[in-house]
């Protein structure tokens, strides 16, 4: 009993060692190490087992079979020692080379994004690339539009040579016929030479005779000319003297018809003012000073009399009364000097009170008013002026009121 109790703590070991060595794969550098150090401890089992065996053997007797398979199995966990060993070096090398290529790929990302920005960039150069060959091929297109209709035009230049080639042996042709004839017209010419020298000679002598005839002329040209112009002058003074003259004679002619008509007009009009009555006059109020104010209202008699034409004013009585029927003008001027006192004056035409004027006096000195009005008159009607009731008036020797009318015309 005692040695199975052995040979099952044996195997309870061996399967703990084995748990250990698996979580020691998984974990980091600490659970290597830990599972090293529980290894070590198995191996002081093994040991202490076999030494517990060996003690125990003298006193049990165990089987040989027992007892190779206890070392069988300690051989066993021996191996399992050294390949927890070797797997231990050969994850440190993984790990080293897991960073290694941790940092190949950390630069490889960097190369990428390089890359990447590189490539960005390529694309938009081959999209400029491409516009601009679309440029070019537009731009191509039209050249090859442009040489197409050069070629056009070389062809028909070229037809053109040609037509200009045979035209130029033609010429050619004709060149040669007439320098033959040149040389015959060059024979003739100096046969001619000859005799054009004969006659020149005879023609110097004419010369020199006419060259005296047209000095003569010339000499009689001038004085001409001279005369010529001095008469067109006279022509072009004689006309414009005599569109002056017809200008004044006609000027003359209107003038003489407009002032015989004037003259009938003023004949006319001494006639109207010989037969038209004259009608005109002009009066001072008085010289004696203040006048009002009355309690009703009084007609102001222009005692001074400067002007009566006609004599249709009464200054006896202070009315106009009109001498033929007509249009007449009035005019009149009234002053005031009492301070804190109403000036004015009525003009009537007959019974009706034509106009109104008054002012205050506020002590701020001297006050006057004036108006005047055409009024249309017959035979017998009646104008005058009157002073309102409570208003006073001031004359003396300086003439500061003062009535006045005459006939504009008759009707």
């Amino acid at each position: 009993m005692r040695s199975a109790a052995v040979f099952l703590a044996l195997l309870l070991c061996l399967q703990w060692t084995w748990a250990q060595g698996e979580s020691g794969e998984g974990t980091g550098t600490d659970a290597e190490t830990e599972g090293g150090n529980r290894q070590e401890e198995v191996h002081f089992e093994i040991q202490g087992v076999g030494a517990a065996h060996d003690q125990s053997s003298s006193q049990t007797n165990i089987s040989p079979d027992i007892w190779a398979e206890l070392k069988e199995l300690r051989d066993m966990a021996i191996e399992q020692k050294v390949e927890l060993r070797n797997s231990k070096s050969k994850i440190e090398k993984l790990e080293q080379e897991n960073a290694a290529t941790q940092a190949r790929l950390t630069a490889s990302e960097s190369k990428n994004a390089v890359l990447e920005s590189r490539v960005n960039t390529s694309e938009n150069l081959v999209a400029q690339l491409r516009r601009e060959n679309m440029v070019l091929e537009t731009r191509m297109s039209s050249s090859e539009n442009e040489v197409a209709e050069l070629k056009r035009q070389n062809a028909d230049l070229l037809a053109r040579v040609t037509a200009s080639e045979n035209k130029i042996t033609v010429l050619e042709t004709r060149m040669s016929s007439s320098e033959n004839e040149v040389a015959e017209l060059k024979r003739e010419n100096a046969d001619l030479l000859a005799r054009v020298t004969a006659s020149e000679n005879k023609i110097t002598d004419l010369l020199a005779r006419v060259t005296t005839c047209e000095n003569k002329i010339t000499v009689l040209e001038t004085r001409m000319s001279s005369s010529e112009n001095e008469v067109a002058e006279l022509k072009r003074e004689n006309a414009d003297l005599l569109a002056r003259v017809t200008a004044s004679e006609n000027k003359i002619t209107v003038l003489e018809t407009r002032m015989s008509s004037s003259e009938n007009e003023v004949a006319e009009l001494k006639r109207e003012n010989a037969d038209r009555p004259k009608v005109a006059f002009s009066a001072g109020l008085t010289n004696a000073g203040p006048v009002g104010p009355f309690d009703t209202e009084i007609t102001l008699k222009f005692s001074k009399v400067f002007t009566n034409i006609g004599q249709a004013y009464s200054p006896t009585t202070g009315i106009f009364t009109a001498p033929v029927r007509g249009v007449y003008y009035f005019r009149f001027t009234v002053l005031g000097i009492c301070p804190s006192a109403w000036i004015g004056a009525y003009l009537y035409h007959n019974e009706k009170k034509m106009t109104r004027n008054y002012d205050y006096n506020d002590e701020h000195g001297h006050v006057s008013v004036s108006n005047a009005l055409i009024l249309q008159l017959e035979k017998g009607d009646v104008v005058y002026m009157a002073l309102p009731s409570g208003h006073g008036i001031f004359d003396d020797s300086n003439n500061y009121n003062i009535f006045s009318g005459f006939l504009l015309f008759a009707l």
